[in-house]
């Protein structure tokens, strides 16, 4: 069996991005299907302000990944779709977890030798090598991955300020050696990578995207005393304390911001 995907990567409005292993960006510099003069317009400025599509391309070689459930838009090759789930018990693990993370229950797994294209984004499609790591990601980030990760459910430190931090009480985490594709609400150029060693990062919102699970993550007063943090007009900040590394997106109260049309926002 043999296959071609024609007018894809050798297309002239496709941009490759960024490739790891056999996980590949593909971004199209423009959105050529317009029909309207409206439609023209709007793509003509979203393009110059680096609103592009973009899309996943995972080629396996016998080899298996896991997507968010949905991400698919059409896979060619001998593959193999999967459930992912281990009987009634491993069903209702997964129904457990995705009721504390807020994400899909089930995540499919692909396995075989082929291409995958998952559907298209306007958000940035990130592409992390973990090795022998163990990353915390922000709700709703998840991709995919090479199953050779261990994907799980992350739960605070300190369950009972945690969801005044903004960042809810579980997250995603993944474990191990491996390829994680995020989709992200910035292009990685804007992202700050705060590296500790045995030291503190307070933030002020819920700007850390990716944190190491090293960390151990409370939500505390900005001042010593209540009087304190009210003179500095911050009142609580989310405290990630020891020795690790936190991603942060700073521009992201300006892109949420309620001024910010929705159109432009990601």
């Amino acid at each position: 069996m043999a296959f071609t995907i024609n007018n894809l990567k050798d297309n002239h409005n496709v941009v490759i991005k960024e490739q790891l292993g056999g996980f590949t960006v593909i971004e199209y510099k423009e959105d050529l299907s317009s029909t309207t003069m409206l439609e023209a317009q709007s793509n003509y400025f979203m393009s110059k302000i680096n609103m592009r599509n973009k899309q996943l391309m995972i080629e396996l070689n016998n080899s298996e990944v896991m997507l968010s459930a949905g991400a698919m838009q059409y896979m060619v090759g001998n593959i193999e779709m999967t459930s992912g789930v281990k009987g009634v018990g491993g069903l209702m693990r997964n129904i457990v977890s995705s009721a504390v993370s807020g994400s899909s229950a089930i995540k499919p797994l692909y396995k075989g030798t082929g291409t995958i294209l998952l559907e298209t984004t306007y958000k940035y499609l990130w592409l992390i090598d973990v090795d022998n790591d163990h990353i915390v990601i922000d709700d709703g980030m998840f991709l995919a991955c090479e199953t050779t990760l261990e994907i799980a459910v992350a739960a605070r430190k300190n369950l009972s300020s945690a969801a005044l931090g903004g960042e809810g009480l579980f997250n995603l985490s993944a474990r191990g050696k491996g390829i994680l594709a995020l989709e992200a609400p910035i292009p990685t150029e804007e992202a700050v990578v705060v590296e500790l060693q045995n030291d503190v990062l307070k933030v002020d919102g819920n700007f850390a995207l990716m944190w190491s699970n090293s960390l151990d993550f409370t939500v505390e007063k900005s001042g010593k005393t209540k009087l304190g943090s009210a003179a500095s007009g911050e009142g609580l900040v989310n405290v990630y304390r020891g020795t690790g590394m936190v991603w942060l997106a700073p521009l992201m109260q300006y892109k949420n911001s309620p001024f910010t049309p929705a159109a432009a926002r990601p």
